[in-house]
């Protein structure tokens, strides 16, 4: 319990001064992790949207059987049209 006091106190003393980050490579690991983080969101508020809009806007069902097979033989040698 001591330890979490300890550091709670050293978080708002960093707060405090507005040093949050001890080096340039503090900011720069979490602008890297903000990055990700961002891009992460973004991507699951694209698939969201594609899930929604896929749903909603698709008004006609899609046919699987529409194709008629010809069969594959002498018979089919590219002499009709």
């Amino acid at each position: 319990m001591e330890e979490l006091e300890a550091t709670a106190q050293e978080v708002l003393g960093r707060l405090r001064s507005h040093q949050l980050f001890q080096s340039s490579w503090d900011t720069a690991a979490f602008i890297i992790f903000l990055t990700f983080i961002g891009t992460v969101l973004f991507l699951l508020l694209v698939v969201l949207v594609h899930c929604c809009c896929s749903c909603c806007c698709s008004p006609r069902p899609r046919k699987e059987g529409a194709r008629k097979e010809r069969p594959k033989g002498v018979d089919n040698l590219a002499l009709e049209p």
